[in-house]
């Protein structure tokens, strides 16, 4: 809203308490999208984030009973 008002980004964004930094890292990964569609995102991070754990878990599992069967031999 201070843009809106004439302000210049450099200065609304230091009004607010964010970094350049932080403020170019923000809009390079969500410019372009809308509040639903950020939410939706995070959403599917932890989904995958889940998904992964799971593989892992599975793997080491199965890692585990390979090296299991393959000592009883």
């Amino acid at each position: 809203m201070l843009v809106w008002q004439g302000q210049p980004v450099a200065d609304a964004i230091r009004s607010i308490g964010v970094t350049e930094v932080g403020y170019s890292r923000w809009r390079w990964e969500f410019g372009g999208l809308k509040t639903d569609q950020v939410r939706r995102m995070k959403e599917l991070e932890a989904d995958n984030a889940q998904l992964r754990r799971a593989v892992a878990d599975l793997t080491c599992d199965a890692v585990s009973t390979r090296d299991s069967a393959s000592n009883g031999l």
